[in-house]
């Protein structure tokens, strides 16, 4: 009696613990343990409008995202929290991407989030609403810095793979001067770009960082030669493709490698590491590499 009582307990335990781990895995990303529901929190982001999220629709593996809403040097509006999540997904799904250029629209990059959004709901809850936005996506991302980049937007270059800088650009966190720290993951990124001790210099000091600056901390990869918008933008692109080019399957397997050793314990990165290696293994482009003889050349 005692053994079969004992294996019904173990079996009904198992039942619960596994249905649980399935709503966890069900749940949706913004849930009641941040404190919100993410459509609760999306409505009340909708009713503070302005501002727009353009997508270009180009044909070579590489997207331009746009921030656009120039009269408040591209501050980011609840729309375009909105609009951005959207977006974002839209490029999660695409499955010939491999990369993507973000800027913002008037010849400036972002002063941050529209404080009126931002005063109307939890800081907290509007904050990691794009914690990890660009973070997630399988593309290769660029933060083309024109202008400033002030505020919540330096925490959106960060979210970025690489930042390229125009003449007369410049990053700068004023988090300081406002009474907040960052909020939408910045810190934790800008230490792992530029190292602690930068980092502390740059938030605590709410320092500005000029192209030339940026280029000697390592948080630019390159001052780009002109400041038209049209030009660059065209040196942005040009900068990219070196990255991009070949088989958008390769290039998103590339990205989700890195992102699992920076995110990801390392136990767990070199497990997904070895699964991704699994899916271009015996792939179309790897059998025409074989097929074009060695590799080394």
């Amino acid at each position: 009696f005692f053994p079969e009582m004992a294996a019904s307990l173990w079996k009904n335990l198992f039942q619960i613990t596994k249905e649980r781990i399935l709503q966890q895995r069900r749940a949706p990303l913004y849930n009641v343990a941040h404190g919100y529901e993410e459509e609760l929190i999306k409505k009340k982001l909708q009713q503070f409008a302005g501002g727009s999220i353009s997508l270009s629709k180009e044909d070579n593996g590489v997207r331009l995202l746009t921030l656009n809403n120039p009269k408040l040097m591209n501050a980011v509006t609840g729309t375009m929290m909105v609009e951005l999540q959207e977006r974002v997904t839209e490029l999660e799904n695409w499955k010939d991407g491999k990369g993507l250029i973000i800027y913002g629209a008037g010849n400036t990059f972002c002063s941050g989030s529209d404080l009126n959004a931002v005063k109307a709901i939890s800081n907290s809850q509007a904050k990691f609403w794009l914690q990890n936005l660009f973070c997630r996506l399988p593309l290769i991302t660029v933060a083309l810095i024109q202008g400033k980049a002030f505020g919540g937007g330096a925490e959106i270059t960060t979210a970025c793979d690489f930042r390229l800088m125009t003449p007369g650009s410049e990053i700068r966190f004023v988090h300081k001067h406002m009474g907040l720290v960052p909020g939408w993951g910045g810190a934790a990124r800008l230490v792992r770009i530029v190292g602690s001790g930068a980092a502390l210099r740059l938030l605590s000091g709410a320092m500005r960082v000029d192209p030339e600056r940026a280029l000697h901390l390592g948080l630019s990869e390159e001052t780009l030669s002109s400041s038209d918008e049209t030009r660059a933008l065209e040196e942005a692109r040009a900068w990219l493709s070196q990255y991009t080019e070949g088989p958008a399957s390769v290039i998103r397997a590339m990205k989700k490698v890195v992102t699992a050793g920076r995110e990801l314990p390392l136990e767990a990165a070199l497990r997904t590491e070895k699964d991704i290696f699994g899916t271009v293994w015996g792939g179309p482009a790897n059998l025409q590499a074989l097929a074009r003889g060695p590799k080394h050349k």
